[in-house]
């Protein structure tokens, strides 16, 4: 089996297939490829990174099987990531490959009639009865998809392709940024005009670039703060229309972080959301002043929807930009859900004090 693709491990004399989450694994899919058909109960204590508990508790869910006293043999010229030679019987392996336990393995440690929640209907109505077991639960991620609504149509509308995100916004980024700097080469947009004309600051075409930047930045900041205090605010537990607003908003992608569909914002509520913060630059700057910055902005998030579905479905290559961007926002999820806050940039966490720290490992004896 894993001659064929297959990611089988043990751990703790426990096996556990793989094969469905290594694109998913933050340390990258050669990281795990290379460790098939291996004892992995050294690796998740570390060094270099100890996995938290939820990380423990997430690999419960592709448990096949246990691994019976004398039958791990390792023959002396095993292959490299095909499970002989590397810790694991070959017969063994393939036998419990084969286990009907193996369908449906990312299901298996829901219990509909343990778990707090009826998995079997929309968890949306459920979860503000839960009051204040709601934050434990919400942080405890599983991998298997969630329906939030009884209406097929609210279903419908509620998830999202991430390809959808750049085809309907791309070309309004494009076609307003060329309306922007079209009006700015007119030449009749001035800074401070409705205060004082002696004073005010006309803006030029060649100025577009900086003010587009300028609206990327200013996106950067307000998606760490709705991140961290909308989308991360504690419910009151008594509350329970506050705790079903947190699920849907984004209670939801804390509990099925890896469910594809619902990773970038779908287009309809994103409308009122994007539509609402036009309106309040309409006020504050003159009108081509204020779309220049807007379509910066929008740009802005468009690229952040993008990332962030690709840090939880990419695989980046170990020491890029992207491939430590993956590793901070998956203990984001699994372990520092107070803080991380930046997802396409780290940049806003140093100053509001919400890094997550750098592990210092120190083994134990």
């Amino acid at each position: 089996r894993c001659a064929q693709g297959a990611c089988l491990v043990s751990c703790h004399r426990r096996l556990y297939d793989l094969s469905g989450f290594v694109r998913l694994h933050p340390g990258g899919e050669q990281l795990l490829r290379r460790r098939a058909g291996t004892d992995v109960s050294a690796a998740l204590d570390g060094p270099p990174h100890r996995h938290s508990a939820n990380a423990r508790r997430w690999l419960e869910q592709y448990y096949v099987g246990e691994i019976e006293p004398g039958d791990e043999q390792v023959p002396p010229r095993g292959r490299a990531g095909t499970g002989v030679g590397t810790g694991l019987d070959e017969k063994e392996v393939v036998a419990a490959a084969q286990t009907p336990e193996q369908t449906d393995l990312c299901y298996r440690t829901v219990d509909v009639e343990k778990d707090l929640v009826d998995w079997q209907k929309p968890l949306l109505w459920q979860v503000g009865y839960l009051g204040e077991k709601y934050d434990e639960w919400v942080h405890q991620p599983v991998d298997r998809p969630i329906r939030l609504f009884h209406s097929d149509f609210l279903e419908f509308l509620s998830k999202t392709a991430w390809y959808v995100v750049f085809m309907v916004w791309t070309p309004v980024v494009l076609y307003l940024s060329w309306v922007s700097y079209t009006s700015l080469a007119q030449g009749n947009t001035r800074l401070f005009s409705s205060f004082t004309t002696e004073y005010s600051i006309p803006i030029h075409k060649y100025y577009f670039p900086f003010i587009f930047l300028l609206g990327m930045i200013l996106w950067s900041l307000l998606e760490y703060l709705i991140h961290r205090f909308v989308f991360h605010m504690k419910p009151p537990a008594s509350n329970y229309y506050l705790i079903t607003l947190h699920f849907l908003l984004h209670g939801q992608h804390h509990k099925s972080p890896f469910d594809s569909s619902r990773l970038v914002f779908p287009p309809v509520p994103a409308s009122l959301v994007i539509g609402f913060f036009y309106g309040v630059l309409r006020l504050l700057l003159p009108a081509v002043l204020g779309l220049s910055v807007f379509v910066g902005g929008l740009c802005g998030y468009v690229i952040y929807d993008m990332m962030h579905y690709y840090l939880h479905y990419g695989s980046p290559r170990k020491g890029t930009y992207l491939y430590g961007l993956k590793a901070y926002h998956v203990k984001h999820h699994f372990e520092h859900q107070r803080s991380g806050f930046g997802i396409s940039t780290r940049f806003w966490d140093y100053p509001f004090r919400t890094l997550i720290p750098e592990e210092t490992f120190k083994k134990e004896d």
